[in-house]
């Protein structure tokens, strides 16, 4: 695998030939929005065909996959765009193996999807993870749980071979964290008690492997309370055999202020918990002034905090698959970005005619435009480059793997790079 990066007068032909492939193969494999009218700056990933397979009448993924002696997910992998498809098409070529390097480690890898997913986004996605993690199960002080329409998805993924995780956090009826909630469940044991049993049954039910606690903005002075409910959950899901999973703020010391990190006590939480997911990313959100979503730099900081205190084998990093577009001036108080997958971050490039620049130190690309209505805008967003650069912290801190926030588009050059530098652990 090679990350090109767009030059000035290059062409999608005049790539192809360079690394002796076809411009197909480039259109493919990085979903070009733009194949056309390349951007300046722009990356993608040049795979090196060693063996492919033209579909003939009657084949099937299981048995082109048998037929070249891989498994079914690997060549799902090579090609995702077949998971998409209910069958094989005579003439399609499948990418069966690839110049690369040998697999650099093992790794744990969820991807957290809303049940309204696009379903051949999931189908394409599921190769590439451990774990599907469906987002998200409310409550109520009292215990009652509050359900999603999960039985389709959960049935897809166990075809492919994925287990779900339920996702628990405290929300309000507008999907928005809410402190109160999780205050009145931590001090109302026999409503905690039943909202642990209802979640078992539901979990043991529904097919669930694990519960994974996002409770986010928790008050300060229910960091005793959280520590007991997790600690609790843990010891009822694990004489069922079923795991724990809890996930963090993105903090740089035990010494952070401020209602989302105070009651995130890394060393207790990560002393009780099989993993917790450390949410790297947001430094650039909705309300924030223009920057990164996922600095490489504030990336590694927290994970090096992290594995201070916490054993690497149960940090999952992790990973965003999303990015911003603010107008300016920011104006803080009143300024709001918005959200857009990194395939409209180029098509948004393309369409302004931008050219992408390169931030070294946060390793993640940006570009400035200027719309019809004459208003300058910055989009930050990440590549195949960006990503190549954050996953590899995954191996050289040692750590269990990493979790997508979130998989609701497809983002090629990120299963790219997760597909050259892993073999997926399996659930």
């Amino acid at each position: 695998m090679t990350i090109h990066v767009v030059q000035t007068g290059e062409t999608l032909s005049t790539i192809a030939e360079q690394y002796g492939v076809t411009p197909e193969r480039l259109i493919i494999d990085n979903e070009l929005p733009n194949p056309d009218n390349l951007v300046v700056g722009q990356s993608m990933v040049v795979r090196i065909p060693t063996e492919v397979h033209t579909v003939v009448e009657g084949d099937t993924i299981e048995g082109v996959a048998g037929t070249y002696d891989i498994t079914t997910d690997q060549l799902l992998r090579n090609n995702p765009w077949a998971a998409a498809q209910e069958f094989l098409e005579p003439g399609q070529t499948l990418l069966i193996d690839y110049e690369k390097d040998p697999a650099i480690d093992t790794a744990l890898i969820i991807g957290y999807l809303y049940p309204f997913i696009d379903r051949s986004v999931h189908r394409k996605t599921l190769p590439f993870l451990t774990y599907q993690s469906l987002f998200t199960y409310g409550f109520t002080p009292q215990g009652e749980l509050v359900p999603i329409d999960d039985g389709e998805l959960i049935a897809t993924g166990y075809d492919a071979g994925v287990p779900p995780i339920m996702v628990l956090a405290p929300m309000n009826a507008e999907m928005n964290f809410d402190t109160q909630i999780a205050h009145d469940m931590f001090v109302n044991t026999e409503g905690q008690r039943l909202l642990i049993e209802n979640i078992i049954a539901t979990m043991q039910e529904k097919g669930y492997v694990g519960l994974d606690i996002d409770f986010e903005f928790i008050r300060p002075e229910d960091k005793e309370l959280f520590i007991g409910f997790i600690s609790n959950v843990k010891n009822s899901l694990e004489p069922l055999g079923l795991l724990t999973l809890v996930a963090l703020a993105p903090k740089t010391s035990g010494e952070m202020t401020g209602l989302l990190y105070e009651a995130h006590d890394y060393p207790a939480i990560g002393a009780i918990a099989d993993l917790v997911l450390l949410m790297t990313y947001e430094w650039g959100y909705l309300f924030s002034s223009p920057m990164p979503t996922a600095p490489l730099n504030n990336v590694r900081q927290v994970l090096e905090y992290g594995v201070s205190v916490i054993d690497n084998d149960k940090i999952l990093m992790g990973i965003p698959n999303y990015c911003y577009d603010w107008a300016l001036p920011f104006i803080r108080g009143e300024s709001m970005a918005e959200a857009l997958s990194n395939q409209e971050a180029i098509a948004r490039a393309v369409q302004y005619n931008a050219t992408i620049e390169f931030d070294e130190t946060a390793q993640v690309p940006f570009y400035y435009y200027t719309n019809e209505a004459g208003v300058e805008h910055v989009v930050w967003f990440d590549d195949a480059r960006s990503m190549n650069a954050k996953l590899r912290l995954i191996p050289e801190l040692q750590l269990r793997g990493g979790g997508i926030w979130q998989v609701m588009n497809f983002f090629p050059g990120l299963y790219m790079v997760l597909n050259e530098l892993f073999t997926i652990e399996e659930g």
